[in-house]
């Protein structure tokens, strides 16, 4: 595979299997540093194994596939946690934990990837919670939030080791159309920070409101769209 430094993802002939099921052939796509992507498609085409096939939940079998530095074909176990630290998850459903504050939330993430320092970690939980508009919130429970506030602090969380590309998979899902807009705000913002994001989406209203590249998720392949005004 080329080796491009600028490429945060790339693949090359790429097939991703869900077990013994192979859900996606020949997936050959690249993302640079600084890009807005989404992947468009129906249930079951595939979109969310890829990622997972990315972040190695799902193992690589066939083709390949380097995201951010590491060769997926190669990855020892003990260096998954590494890759994982340089991608930010985002979720449909949150995954906040209930018996916890928003602080107690971001803190566990950070302990957890070997962060000692109480000063350095609460200086990185304000500065993630006030880029998405929660430092007020810092000190709130789960259960006290809206949806659109548990995403955006879901989005903090993602972004607390400072990775250089997010992946969120139906952010949007559970939320009403203003918090929806709103968190798509915040998104589509990342990249002016440096950020890459890949967006599994089926609100397709998005891909005009906020431009980004799309790939279309259909038959086992993965295409990019280049017309405007994509008719679904």
């Amino acid at each position: 595979m080329e080796n491009n430094s600028t490429y945060l993802i790339e693949t090359e002939n790429l097939n991703v299997y869900q077990e013994d099921k192979k859900v996606l052939e020949n997936v050959n796509i690249k993302i640079e540093l600084g890009e807005f992507a989404y992947f468009i498609g129906k249930v079951g085409s595939g979109k969310s194994s890829l990622l997972k096939t990315f972040y190695s939940e799902l193992e690589l079998k066939e083709g390949g596939a380097k995201v951010v530095g590491y060769d997926l074909k190669k990855i020892k176990n003990k260096n998954i946690p590494m890759l994982r630290r340089k991608i930010g998850m985002v979720f449909q459903d949150f995954e906040l934990m209930a018996d916890r504050t928003v602080f107690k939330n971001l803190e566990f993430v950070l302990k957890a990837t070997n962060w000692k320092s109480k000063i350095d970690i609460e200086t990185r939980i304000n500065e993630v919670l006030e880029s998405v508009g929660m430092l007020d919130k810092k000190y709130a429970m789960p259960t006290k939030l809206s949806g659109g506030e548990k995403q955006s602090v879901s989005i903090a969380r993602a972004l607390l080791n400072n990775p250089p590309i997010i992946f969120a998979d139906e952010p949007t899902g559970n939320l009403d159309p203003e918090s929806a807009n709103s968190l798509m705000e915040i998104l589509h913002q990342l990249p002016k920070q440096g950020k890459s994001v890949i967006m599994v989406t089926h609100n397709h209203a998005f891909l005009k409101k906020f431009p980004g590249r799309v790939f279309l998720f259909e038959n086992e392949a993965v295409i990019e769209q280049f017309e405007q005004g994509i008719d679904l």
